[in-house]
């Protein structure tokens, strides 16, 4: 770095290899910093780390870098990338984006004092993946076109209803279509929850995406679900929830993934629905894909004296369909 000042960026936690350290030679993170392991021998958990120039990263500077979404869009691709690299050749803790210390003697102290906690959740999530589930209310357009293609057709045309009468029926029947989606969606919800219990190990219930998180031809997102599902029932997980859906035409349901297990990366705090864990590791917002929002506050083990990654919210992420933090 040219004898300038440095921070240490840290994007996730893994088991070092001799294997995996020669498969990072080359892999470039944010800002196209070299990425290598912390510590250099193959013991105990390790963090997946990049050298940044701390006159870019510190705190002052962070608070106005956050509010550039261009740049912050690039960062979210660049730290996604390499938790996406890392999954493909190990088992992965993500951490925030922005996760910083001031130095390496910081960042290993931190280390250690979490050690026992990495390794107990890498063992967790070992052949393991993430996927997203969310559940839409079609808008009224898209719900009426889908009932319309189940509804038995008549010979007999009707006689046309006074305008006022007209006016009431298609109201009534706005309000009993509303109704209706709402049921299915409660239906759905329970068939998603039924699949989760035969096929996944844990589930985070995410906020519904709102805003301009949510696109309008989308409809209204009334479920936001991840599940940490093992390898070998992935196939099968997706399978069900491809029918899940069928006979309800006034819901959608979209599955995204697999994505690196950004939800489960640490435990989860008090939660009081039994059936789902309240989120660790990436803000609920958004599935882990950095073009749909990455929704990170920068901070999962950052050192405060670090000065950065303390609240800086990267929601503003744009939306923007690209594969990738999760939509």
């Amino acid at each position: 770095m040219n004898g300038e000042p440095s921070l240490i960026y840290v994007y996730a936690v893994t088991l070092p290899t001799q294997e995996l350290r020669g498969r990072l030679a080359g892999v470039h993170g944010v800002g196209d910093t070299p990425v290598t392991l912390l510590p250099p021998a193959d013991a105990g958990p390790a963090f997946v780390i990049s050298q940044v120039p701390a006159g870019q990263w510190a705190e002052e500077a962070l608070r106005s870098r956050f509010e550039d979404l261009d740049w912050l869009e690039d960062t979210a691709r660049a730290h996604h990338h390499v938790i996406q690299f890392l999954t493909e050749h190990a088992t992965v803790l993500p951490l925030r984006l922005a996760t910083l210390y001031q130095d390496g003697d910081r960042a290993l102290e931190a280390l250690r004092e979490q050690q026992d906690t990495f390794a107990a959740r890498l063992a967790l999530l070992a052949h393991h993946t993430e996927y997203g589930v969310k559940v839409y209310i079609a808008g009224d357009k898209a719900s009426a076109d889908a009932s319309a293609d189940t509804q038995p057709t008549s010979s007999a045309p009707a006689a046309a209803p006074s305008p006022g009468k007209a006016y009431l029926q298609a109201r009534r029947a706005q309000h009993h279509a509303r109704e209706d989606r709402y049921l299915q969606a409660g239906q759905a919800a329970d068939r998603i929850a039924a699949i989760a219990a035969r096929h996944a190990t844990h589930t985070v219930r995410h906020p519904v995406q709102t805003g301009p998180l949510t696109r309008s031809e989308n409809g209204e997102n009334i479920l936001n679900d991840a599940h940490l599902v093992p390898d070998d029932e992935a196939e099968a997980f997706r399978a069900a929830l491809d029918q899940a859906g069928q006979d309800l035409p006034g819901i959608r349901i979209e599955v995204t993934g697999p994505w690196a297990p950004y939800s489960f990366a640490m435990p989860p705090t008090a939660s009081t629905d039994p059936g789902a864990d309240a989120g660790a590791g990436a803000d609920a917002d958004t599935d882990p894909d950095p073009d749909a929002g990455t929704g990170t506050d920068g901070g999962a083990g950052t050192d405060t004296d670090a000065g950065a990654g303390t609240g800086a919210d990267a929601d503003a992420g744009a939306d923007t369909d690209a594969p990738g933090a999760r939509s």
